[in-house]
């Protein structure tokens, strides 16, 4: 279009004449005179000089209604209440001179305003205030090293049993780290079909599977899922690595020839794989995609299902994350980075969080997923309601590749973000299930940033999941969100196994011991999310998710 080779100074100078001139009504030879020069002068800068952009720009100078497609849109002003629709402003491709701005400083004249119509199909109609939809989570799946049925799961958590064991994937003598979260026996059968069984990498099997098992959880049967309209309902699961073995494959494939390449090497090994396969097997149209961002990854993809719901866009979303990274590129990659405990001996007792000998975390394999859906149509269908979502920030400490800010300024602020939008005050908080991963350096400035967040509450107490499923990566949050859940329902909170002596600094009046604990939770948090016990009868408890 004419209107995209434009030159710089038609941007401001339109829109300064379509909010403030009218040609029609002011003819006298000064004013007449300025136009002229105005026009000569936009002709000029396009370098038209007759034809094609300059017969576009007299064209809208003269009747300002020559502009059809837009990239902002501006509402009626009371000032100005004739002026409506839609307007592309043009990119400056150079810096104005002192004279281009006095020559197109808009005029100071009074008088009607230019009429520009509005794009085809576009209302400009203010939009009715609408109560905020509320969303709620309907139903959960997990595939754990220590289980993949959710009350098999948080049963095994309460007992204080690790899934940290030797591996037994591969040979892995050369490392110096021969332990990991390993899922010994998973099957997807009945969850994934054959043909994608053999062809995925498994970080995909395990969110298909816990995808399935969230759908079975909330009661979506086969006929219910026939009754939803499937162009509201969507998938958000990411990944912090995506396929690894599909990628090592692709590597080792490669070093014959790339004629050895599996066709679905690249489309396998992507972090989104998960969510579109999801999505093509129920038929889901609504928003889908994955969010990598490391450890946060389930966090980020809660968060923006939540955020699908309450703008209208969505009613049912599926939302989580997935990784297995237990391959030696992933062991030998952490291990490089110097992160991983070497407590080979003593595997149960390698991921240690916050006590005093601990040496580094312990990856792990796994999967979560949770169902997020709009209250009002979660009651519709009578959904058991497991918890409400209630608002969550996000936040960067800005400061080092894997180190938290050494004064935990960056979560203390998501916190209180978070807190501020679901209006939650911090004193009530009196559970979290934190991050933890069982580093030397991180455990200790994230517990002093809780503290110093939710310290007041003589009642709070904190623990981590990670002492018993090892660091599940890009599926940590989703997992942990549900162990929270489950907290919450059986008023029980699981141990922190493995805290034998804490380290300098460490509250033992707020880490939960060896053994679990009878808690009545009113808030509570994990790692960076918050759920909140609900007075109300239909929906028991409140969800804050911080990342």
């Amino acid at each position: 279009m004419a209107a995209s080779a434009a030159a710089p100074p038609l941007c401001t100078w339109l829109v300064s004449a379509c909010m403030t001139v009218s040609y029609e009504k002011d003819h006298t030879p000064k004013r007449l005179s300025q136009w002229t020069k105005r026009k000569k002068f936009v002709s000029k800068c396009i370098g038209g000089g007759g034809g094609g952009d300059a017969d576009f720009v007299s064209n809208l100078l003269t009747n300002g209604s020559g502009i059809q497609s837009s990239c902002l849109a501006f509402e009626k002003c009371k000032e100005y209440n004739h002026s409506e629709g839609l307007f592309r402003l043009l990119g400056s491709q150079t810096a104005w001179t002192r004279k281009q701005r006095s020559i197109n400083r808009p005029a100071a004249i009074s008088g009607e305003t230019v009429v520009v119509r509005p794009a085809d199909g576009v209302t400009t109609e203010k939009k009715q205030l609408t109560k905020q939809r509320r969303v709620v989570v309907t139903g959960v799946g997990v595939v754990t090293p220590i289980g993949d049925e959710v009350d098999v799961f948080y049963n095994n958590l309460l007992e204080g049993i690790s899934g940290i064991s030797e591996i037994e994937a591969f040979d892995c003598a050369q490392f110096p780290t021969k332990i990991a979260g390993e899922i010994k026996s998973f099957s997807p059968d009945g969850w994934v079909a054959p043909k994608i069984s053999k062809r995925a990498d498994k970080f995909t099997l395990y969110l298909l599977t816990a995808g399935k098992k969230a759908l079975a959880d909330a009661g979506i049967t086969e006929e219910v899922l026939g009754r939803l309209d499937k162009r509201r309902c969507g998938v958000i699961v990411g990944s912090a690595l995506g396929g690894m073995r599909t990628f090592q494959d692709g590597l080792e494939a490669l070093r014959v020839s790339y004629k050895k390449i599996n066709p679905f090497g690249i489309p396998f090994a992507t972090t989104n794989i998960g969510s579109a396969l999801l999505a093509m097997d129920l038929g889901w149209m609504g928003p889908n995609y994955s969010i990598s961002s490391a450890c946060a990854t389930s966090n980020f993809c809660m968060l923006n299902a939540a955020h699908h719901i309450i703008t209208g866009e969505s009613d049912v979303m599926l939302c989580g994350g997935s990784d297995a990274a237990i391959l030696p590129i992933g062991l030998g990659g952490f291990v490089a980075c110097g992160a991983l405990s070497k407590r080979n001996s003593e595997p149960t007792k390698a991921s240690r969080p916050w006590d005093i000998n601990r040496d580094g975390f312990v990856i792990g394999d796994g999967a979560g997923v949770l169902l997020l859906e709009d209250l009002e149509h979660a009651k519709r269908r009578g959904a058991k309601i497991y918890a409400e979502f209630l608002g969550g920030s996000y936040t960067c400490d800005a400061y080092h590749f894997t180190d938290p800010h050494p004064d935990g300024s960056g979560l203390a602020l998501c916190i209180e973000r978070a807190l501020a939008q679901s209006r939650v005050a911090k004193e009530d908080v009196n559970y979290v299930n934190a991050y933890g991963s069982s580093t030397p350096r991180g455990d200790l400035k994230e517990f002093r940033a809780l503290i110093h967040c939710f310290g007041k509450n003589p009642e709070l107490r904190v623990n981590s999941t990670k002492s018993m499923t090892g660091h599940l990566l890009g599926a940590s949050g989703a997992v942990e969100a549900v162990a929270t859940v489950k907290a919450i329902q059986t008023g029980w909170v699981h141990p922190n196994i493995n805290l034998e002596n804490p380290d300098e600094g460490m509250d033992t009046n707020v880490l939960v011991g060896i053994k679990k604990e009878p808690l009545d939770i009113k808030v509570t948090g994990l790692s960076s999310t918050i759920l909140q016990a609900d007075p109300s009868p239909e929906v028991p408890i409140g969800l804050v998710s911080l990342t």
